[in-house]
């Protein structure tokens, strides 16, 4: 698989990774059997950079990729982890460096490692990202070895220019899809400047760029694409990228005959946002190996021609851009 610096880590990471949110919560359930037979089926096919968090499960998501890489030594695996969520209310206070320590402590056990290779800020509160003091805490975690580097996951285009341009930050993790193209302006551009490695997220918009969905499907009561539609439990733009199901499903009906003989809309959904200049690792997530190994292989698809590229373009600015385009 084709490999790209991951921002000032000064990591090589695969193009296509995985996200580890469905092996914790939040998807239905996913025995552990399952989860470590995804983790398997990804790196056996060449993925190289897996992103978690200590609140997927509550910390499950992260002991089930520690131990399967106890399984795999020298694996040459990158692992990304956050950490700020698993407090509610969200107040800026709390991030603070007795929590930075003691949450990396968490993570580090969980993960069976001394030191965590990437730690992100998970999506905190605005402020956040312009108190200096959070900033100095997560140089403080570097110093003592806890974390080889440091990161932020962000909901917005504003949040992630203002973390870009802290000289710490090693990387940005952002909602990027063929439904939310808004970072592609400023954003993208920006982290190129400054030398901070792009992850793109939510990459299937929850799997409605996958093509499986239809107007009558259905998701489980502890599935966030039944309990989170209008945010009822974090910020919408997590469940389908924010675009009202309906509409979705519209759009993905007018990018279908745009993938390529052979592949199919998951992938075709993957290779736009490798195609991205500035992106440094796309992070899926599946329940299945097979899901786990078709994502993969999105990386070896030709790049999209610019006729494709427009044409996403034009069903965005069309359909999608009214409901999102203000927002994120």
């Amino acid at each position: 698989m084709q490999k790209r610096e991951l921002g000032r880590t000064g990591r090589q990471v695969g193009v296509v990774g995985l996200g580890a949110w469905q092996l914790g919560a939040d998807w239905g359930e996913v025995d552990e059997d399952q989860a470590l037979g995804v983790l398997s089926a990804a790196a056996d096919a060449g993925v190289t950079f897996i992103d978690t968090a200590d609140v997927y499960g509550d910390g499950r998501s992260e002991r089930l990729v520690g131990r399967f890489l106890k399984g795999r030594k020298d694996s040459g695996i990158t692992v990304a982890t956050k950490m700020g969520r698993r407090i509610a209310p969200q107040d800026p206070a709390i991030y603070a460096l007795h929590n930075f320590r003691a949450w990396t402590d968490r993570s580090r056990e969980n993960l069976g490692v001394d030191t965590l290779d990437l730690v992100q800020l998970h999506c905190p509160p605005t402020p956040v990202y312009s108190a200096d003091e959070v900033f100095d805490g997560l140089d403080t975690l570097v110093q003592e070895g806890r974390v080889a580097a440091y990161g932020v996951s962000v909901e917005t285009r504003a949040e992630a220019l203002t973390a870009i341009a802290r000289p710490g930050v090693a990387s940005v993790q952002i909602i990027l899809n063929a439904l939310r193209l808004g970072p592609l302006a400023e954003v993208l551009p920006a982290a190129r400047a400054a030398g901070v490695g792009i992850i793109a997220r939510v990459p299937l918009a929850s799997g409605l760029l996958s093509g499986r969905y239809d107007a009558n499907t259905t998701f489980a009561d502890n599935d966030h694409r039944s309990y989170n539609r209008n945010g009822e439990a974090f910020d919408v733009g997590e469940t389908f990228s924010g675009v009202e199901f309906g509409t979705g499903l519209e759009a993905v009906r007018r990018l279908a005959p745009l993938v390529p003989s052979g592949a199919g809309m998951a992938a075709f959904a993957l290779r736009w946002i490798v195609d991205q200049p500035g992106v440094s690792v796309v992070i899926p997530g599946a329940r299945t190996a097979a899901q786990a190994r078709a994502n993969a292989a999105a990386a070896d698809l030709q790049p999209l021609t610019a006729e494709q590229l427009e044409a996403v373009r034009e069903v965005y600015d069309e359909l999608i851009a009214p409901q999102v385009a203000d927002r994120w």
